[in-house]
Order: C-alpha cells, then structure tokens, then sequence
C-alpha cells in the first residue's frame, strides 16, 4: 500500500457513528443552511480561543477575504504578509483589491521575520498578516507592538495552527480577527470546505456576518457592499462541532508523531522541524529539510513512499503574480527553502508500522546518496 503524507480513512472509521449521527441531526433538524449548528459551532469554537465571537464562512480563503474586508482593507491598500505560504494567503488579499507586501521568513522556523515588518510599511499599509505556518506561531509580541504604534489591525492566519500556543495564547487570540480554514487535512478537518473568522470586537463581527450573507442583515435587502455568498454548510458545522471536543486529541496525537520521527531520525542528515522559544507546536505537517530534497523525494518512491512538498513554489516566483515585482533573489531565505523543504507522513490517526516504514526507508536513502 502506498504511503502519503495525509489519510483521513482510519480515523473516519473510528469516530464513523458520531460523524453519521451528525449529519442526520441536520438533515431532521427542517433547517439546512444557517441553523443551530451554525451558531453552535460558532459559538463553540470562540469559546475555545477565549473570544467573543465566530463567523462561520464557506472555506479558509474567504475567511482571510472576508477578515480583510472587515477591517477596512480595499483597493489601493497594502497588506504586509510572507511569500512562503499556501497561495490563498495571497489570492485572498487579492481578491480584495490590495497590493500584497512580502517580507522574508526565518530560516529556522520558516515563520514571517517581523524584524523585517516596520521596513516594509508605507502610508498605504492597512493590515499585517502573519501566517502561523506548519502548526506555530510567528513571533507575535513584537509585531503587536508594531501593529499598535503604526495604528495597524492584525488578522492572525490561523489555517495551520488550531490549537497551536503561543506564550500561552492560543492561536487566532492574539489580533484583532484570525481567520481558519477546515480543508480535510487541517488540524480541525471537515468533511468537505469550511472556514472562520473569529474576533472580539462587535464592530467587526456584524461587518463579518453581512459580507457572508450577501451584504444582508435579516431581510433581503443589502445593506453592505461588497457582499458575499459565504455561509459555512450546516452539515460541516454540526460536524466541527463533534471534532472540536477532539482537537486537543489530535493534537497529542500529532505530537505523539513528531516525537517518533524526531527519536528515528534525529541523528541522520536531515533539518528537522524547529519548535521557536515559546511555541506548542500542533505539526499541521512535519516539514524537514535537505539540499537534495528531489533526490530523497525521487529515491522513496521505490519504497512506494509518496511525498509533498509545502511549498515548491514561493507565491512570489509565480507568474500569477509577476505583477508585484518581485524578481529572483528578492525574498533569498524563502527561495532557498524553496528548495529544500518536504514533508512526511503527519495525521494523528498514522500507524506506527507505516511511520517506521517512512523512518526506515528516509534512512536507507539517506545512507546511499
């Protein structure tokens, strides 16, 4: 059998009564879009994060798009971010009309450089956005106090980080909006798209829950532009709702992983993932690092061993964003772990035999390059 870096089959098949009872809830409950598992979840999963209040919205991306919106950011704006990212931090900035700013990353950790961020703002900047990649945090104190001397609101991308701390705080607590993705393979997954945006200030949860509903309040008459059809799907939500009272189990399971690989590979030439100085890391994926990445990622697949790269592209090499002017040799840190960086096997549900498996065969290529 194949071996990659994601499957959601055994855990499906041990928690398969909840997530089936879950969905016919929703399907007896007469309502099917916007109903008690919408607001319960929301409810829920602020209360997790120590905020007032969540959104519920159709995927990550417009989580960030719709986070954006609610704070101001338009066409003309800049918002400060890192290339080395999933493209719909970027594509979400975007889609608002903004001019997305990149500063580089650490080599250590891969995280925004926020001694880069001051540098990097203009009289044009509204928004910093720092990704909480691979599943920790950015260093967030100094770019808080940054963010409040420039007047600058923070929305914390969070797509990688649930229930990641930080100094204590939890991840998506620590600006003034976060937003979160529930693709399948995140750390809370869907069964399907799913995504949210939790704040604690008023203002911008009201803006939030207009922009998701077309611009619309409770009638049908648009109030807001511009509006979105952005609603998270009842179904999903009553399923985040059974999983969030297990995400401190995946996460210990996750963690659990990482101990295994940092024990088996921890004296083979290979950069293993670095936890910064005040982080709880929740491994989204378990990104090592090697000059002859191809190679090893070439030579495993003789071991029927498939796997990733996140990501192989840094959004400013792509020629989707040639527009922004970022040449070769502008980001240096994140171009060079562009190349070096890929990932194993990571889900809590991973089975030792198959993580072996992986450890075994990384260092038998390891040994013969």
């Amino acid at each position: 059998m194949t071996t990659r870096v994601w499957d959601y089959l055994a855990e499906f098949e041990n928690e398969r009564d909840d997530i089936l009872d879950a969905v016919e809830q929703v399907f007896r409950s007469g309502q099917l879009v916007l109903g008690k598992s919408v607001r319960g979840f929301e409810e829920e999963f602020a209360a997790y994060h120590g905020v007032a209040h969540g959104v519920g919205v159709d995927n990550g991306t417009n989580a960030l798009k719709l986070g954006l919106q609610a704070l101001g950011v338009g066409p003309g704006d800049e918002v400060i971010t890192v290339s080395n990212t999933a493209a719909p931090t970027v594509i979400a900035i975007d889609g608002t009309g903004a001019k997305p700013v990149f500063v580089d990353v650490h080599r250590e950790n891969y995280l925004m450089d926020v001694a880069q961020v001051e540098a990097a703002i203009t009289d044009r900047t509204r928004c910093l956005l720092p990704v909480h990649l691979y599943g920790q945090c950015v260093d967030m104190a100094p770019l808080e106090e940054l963010a409040a001397r420039h007047g600058l609101p923070i929305l914390e991308d969070c797509a990688q980080s649930h229930g990641a701390r930080h100094h204590g705080r939890v991840a998506g607590s620590m600006g003034k909006a976060a937003a979160f993705s529930f693709y399948p393979t995140k750390v809370l997954g869907a069964y399907g798209d799913g995504g949210a945006v939790i704040t604690s200030d008023a203002e911008t949860e009201a803006d939030l829950r207009r922009l998701r509903y077309y611009g619309m309040e409770k009638t049908y008459y648009v109030t807001q532009t511009p509006g979105h059809n952005s609603r998270l799907d009842e179904v999903q939500a009553e399923i985040l709702r059974r999983k969030l009272g297990r995400l401190d189990e995946y996460v210990e399971g996750r963690r659990a992983v990482a101990e295994r690989y940092a024990e088996g590979l921890g004296d083979v030439d290979l950069v293993l993932p670095e936890v910064s100085a005040g982080n709880e890391h929740v491994y989204y994926v378990y990104v090592v690092r090697h000059p002859r990445r191809d190679d090893i990622i070439e030579a495993l697949k003789s071991y029927d061993i498939e796997l990733n790269i996140s990501y192989p592209w840094p959004v400013h090499t792509m020629s989707g964003f040639e527009h922004l002017g970022y040449g070769k040799g502008s980001l240096p840190v994140t171009e060079e772990l562009a190349g070096e960086i890929f990932s194993l096997p990571m889900y809590p549900s991973l089975s030792q035999d198959v993580q072996d498996k992986t450890i075994s065969a990384l260092r038998e290529v390891l040994r013969t390059l």
